[in-house]
């Protein structure tokens, strides 16, 4: 067997195995089933390319529209030429721009870098910055890799795996979103198009046991729904 075949069997069992923890790694005991160590040593990191479901190309961006109650929302989510080193890795920065009723209430960059050769996109942080008025009143959310035990986790596999579950922020306290893989052949229609072998994830996070939303990612497009929000716009470079 390859050394590329070990890495990728390797990534394959921790992504289903569970709770399998790097020495110092944090314990989620209490969490049973979502993995949060990826034995991140053994990637080789890129800021550029992507798998199907996350494209990490400058200049590609979507737009998402949709109402939360009677708001309006939309987010439009831009990969940025911008880079950042986090953790020791050159990451890719991904704008996210969110407005409610016309009036802009969140920005956030986000990082994040592939593992080669998995093809696993892992996610190693983000600033935010939050608005009321124009002003920016807050940054509710920041967190980064290595800093104040915090640690990568991966927002896509490179392995898509039904019923796989994993951590995709390791920031004790402040951010502890973490997936399941529920679909990986949706059919799903929006405004900017239909789309068909869409995989679906259903994040949730310990920290609000009851929150629970779904996100759908078409083949080569990156994230279409975001629970109401739907894609109407796509632009590439």
């Amino acid at each position: 067997m390859s050394r590329r075949e070990v890495v990728n069997r390797t990534i394959q069992v921790v992504l289903i195995a569970g709770a399998l923890l790097a020495p110092g790694g944090l314990s989620f005991a209490h969490q049973p089933g979502f993995t949060d160590s990826f034995m991140i040593e053994q990637c080789q990191f890129s800021d550029a390319g992507g798998n199907p479901f996350f494209v990490l190309q400058p200049g590609h961006q979507l737009v998402l529209e949709g109402d939360e109650g009677k708001t309006p929302v939309r987010v439009t989510i831009t990969v940025l030429r911008e880079t950042r080193m986090v953790n020791g890795v050159r990451t890719r920065v991904v704008e996210e721009r969110e407005t409610k009723d016309g009036e802009l209430v969140e920005v956030s960059k986000n990082y994040f870098a592939i593992c080669a050769p998995t093809n696993s996109v892992f996610y190693f942080g983000e600033d935010v910055d939050i608005y009321e008025g124009g002003v920016i009143v807050g940054h509710e959310g920041a967190w980064l890799a290595g800093e104040n035990g915090a640690r990568a986790g991966i927002m896509i596999p490179g392995v898509q795996l039904l019923g796989a579950r994993y951590f995709q922020e390791v920031a004790p306290g402040v951010a502890m979103d973490r997936a399941e893989t529920v679909s990986l052949n949706d059919v799903l229609s929006t405004p900017a198009g239909d789309f068909t072998n869409v995989l679906k994830v259903e994040e949730t996070t310990p920290l609000e046991p009851r929150a629970r939303d779904y996100k759908f990612y078409a083949p080569g497009i990156g994230l279409v729904r975001d629970g109401s929000l739907q894609l109407i716009e796509v632009r590439t470079p």
